[in-house]
């Protein structure tokens, strides 16, 4: 495992409630490096943290990581199945229920 993906497990796994759930892939293209995370459902508000600032904290954090080996890091949060927004419909939809 390359030391940004670790990185981002260890931290990822220290804030949430259910660990085992932790999940990262890492993928290499033109841009950089891109990692994706997938959390459990109940865990994705102590990921993406008040008005986002969890979120961006991480993403600063694998951007210095990142520096060490020359490479830029992105960090893309998946929304996981079973998650409330998921459940949300738009008024388009609920329109054409009726």
């Amino acid at each position: 495992m390359e030391p940004d993906q670790a990185f981002l497990e260890y931290a990822v796994r220290a804030l949430v409630d259910h660990p085992e759930a932790v999940e990262t892939t890492r993928t290499i293209d033109q841009m950089g490096v891109l990692l994706t995370l997938t959390v459990h459902p109940d865990d994705m508000g102590k990921i993406i943290g008040k008005s986002g600032k969890t979120a961006e904290a991480l993403r600063i954090l694998l951007r210095v990581v990142g520096m060490k080996s020359s490479a830029r890091v992105n960090l893309k949060i998946n929304e996981p199945v079973g998650s409330p927004r998921e459940h949300e419909k738009t008024v388009d939809q609920v329109v054409d229920e009726l």
